[in-house]
């Protein structure tokens, strides 16, 4: 094998063509939820928003490629993989319906919720930033298995399931795709002339769903337009002395926001390193925080993050190459308005089976790199996320009867599940994820003193209501801070503490004892 660097391999066509459709899918919900949500108009989408993706995601996925050719060099490796990077999907949403949404609602000028969007954006980008510098300590004490299964569990959910529904909603189109992926990313059967299954099964899926009348040719014709929109710095907006009383009570929102998007990328850090790349997490992260204040100060309203699904671009032998083709082809599609043009020209379909394989990927991994005795606490890391996931599932169905939980009443919902509990299992999932699987290696490891500094870091957590605490009022479950909301949690972490603490010293007097007897017969 070439051990030599090289920019682009065969593998890097497959990575760019799965890592695009997952950042191309992040561009359309910001275009439709922008719209449908905020009202927004087109020029403030187009022209400010969009183009400070463009910055964003071009300077973050430049850095990550040079990074992984650094690596490759010091390692004399002959294939490192860059670290996915994109738009976090979780403070989209969440950043238009608890920060933009609620000014809007209040004051009626759209021009100072995006003003307020790119001050939280700010925000999110210093905490992750300001983590950097104590992450590596963070994963210096947590176990792997903690931190793989909280990205395995949110890979089968909110990745897997998504696009293996999409596949089984429509299989005319999503199966050959599908059988493509499988052949030669499972089976290990490359195609005919190494051609990449990833580019066939695009190709594929595409003309099936055009051939089979599933796409609009109108809409094709309608988005047939180029406009070019420069990015133009906002930092003025940003520090309009107008909106600082906002920004305050939004505090709730920013930091565990910015909390999150730095554990999620620390994790994928270690999913990484578990694959092969070990790549140092303060620069590594600091990057991730650079880029979304890049992107708040370009006009984006919406924080980047490294991407799950390291593991998988790497099986498919993907490099440095797909990082820049997909920065590239995602700020070619920002700056001259083309994002509708490509989602109405290739179906979500076409692409599905590559993220499904990707979702695969990362839940196996979580397994195959940790010890086989940790398996128990790779399932344990599980729970969280299919609990958020199934809320997720549970609210979308209850908005499409025209419903919500605080209308048809938390008795009602009980009747066939215990909804309080599941509520409270999914707020700030990635924390007892993490924390839960920590706790159950410790034990596996007979380690009971620091399983019991575990379960006090969760009734910490707890306490600020990062953990479990959560209301419902008008119409949607919301965050809620403080011990008056989750003292519950906070009363029964410190009773399991106190549990792991009795059985340490247990083991300690027994230890101690067996030594003095042995020192006492010989």
């Amino acid at each position: 094998m070439n051990s030599q660097f090289h920019w682009w391999r065969q593998g890097d066509l497959d990575g760019f063509f799965g890592l695009f459709v997952d950042n191309l899918i992040q561009l359309i919900l910001i275009v439709v939820l922008c719209g449908a949500i905020l009202h927004m108009p087109g020029e403030m989408v187009f022209g400010r928003i969009l183009p400070g993706v463009a910055v964003s995601l071009l300077v973050g996925n430049l850095f990550y490629a040079f990074q992984a050719r650094t690596l490759a060099r010091a390692t004399g490796q002959p294939l490192v993989t860059a670290l996915p990077y994109g738009v976090n999907t979780v403070s989209l949403f969440a950043f238009i319906l608890f920060v933009m949404k609620p000014v809007l609602d209040q004051t009626q000028d759209i021009e100072l919720a995006w003003q307020v969007g790119l001050a939280a954006c700010l925000g999110s980008g210093l905490i992750e930033f300001g983590g950097a510098f104590v992450a590596g300590w963070v994963k210096r004490i947590t176990p792997r298995a903690a931190l793989l299964a909280t990205l395995a569990g949110i890979a089968i959910t909110f990745i897997s399931m998504d696009f293996c529904f999409r596949i089984f909603a429509d299989p005319l189109v999503g199966f050959m795709p599908l059988a493509l992926i499988l052949i030669q990313y499972i089976g290990r059967l490359q195609l005919p002339a190494g051609v990449p299954a990833g580019l066939v099964a695009v190709l594929l899926g595409t003309g099936l769903a055009w051939g089979l009348g599933r796409m609009d040719g109108a809409a094709l014709i309608e988005a047939m337009h180029i406009e070019l929109k420069m990015p133009h710095l906002f930092v003025a907006d940003m520090l309009d002395a107008s909106f600082s009383g906002y920004m305050i009570s939004f505090l709730p929102v920013i930091v565990p926001m910015g909390l999150f998007n730095l554990l999620g990328s620390l994790q994928n850090l270690e999913s990484a390193e578990a694959a092969g790349d070990v790549y140092p997490a303060r620069s590594s992260l600091a990057m991730n925080g650079l880029g979304t204040m890049a992107a708040a100060c370009f006009g984006s309203v919406f924080p980047t993050t490294i991407y799950i699904g390291h593991p998988g671009w790497k099986k498919m032998g993907a490099g440095a190459g797909y990082s820049i083709a997909n920065g590239v082809a995602i700020t070619l599609l920002c700056l001259l308005g083309l994002v509708g043009f490509v989602a109405a020209l290739v179906p979500v379909e076409a692409g599905a089976a590559i993220l499904l394989w990707i979702g695969i990927t990362i839940a196996a991994q979580a397994f195959e790199a940790t010890p086989r005795t940790h398996a128990p606490a790779v399932v344990v890391g599980f729970f969280p996320a299919l609990a958020a996931w199934g809320l997720l599932i549970l609210e979308g169905a209850l908005r499409a009867a025209g419903t919500n939980v605080e209308a048809v009443g938390t008795q009602a919902l009980s009747v066939q599940i215990p909804i309080a509990g599941l509520i409270a299992l999914e707020r700030g999932f990635i924390f007892t994820s993490m924390i839960l699987s920590a706790m159950t290696v410790c034990l596996i490891e007979k380690h009971y003193r620091a399983a019991a500094a575990w379960a006090m870091v969760a009734a910490g957590i707890s306490a600020s209501g990062l953990m479990h605490g959560y209301t419902i009022a008008n119409g949607a479950i919301l965050s809620a801070y403080g011990p008056s909301y989750t003292w519950p949690f906070v009363m029964g972490y410190a009773g399991i503490a106190m549990v792991f603490f009795g059985l340490g010293q247990r083991a300690r007097f027994s230890s101690a004892d067996s030594q003095f007897s042995t020192r006492r017969d010989g």
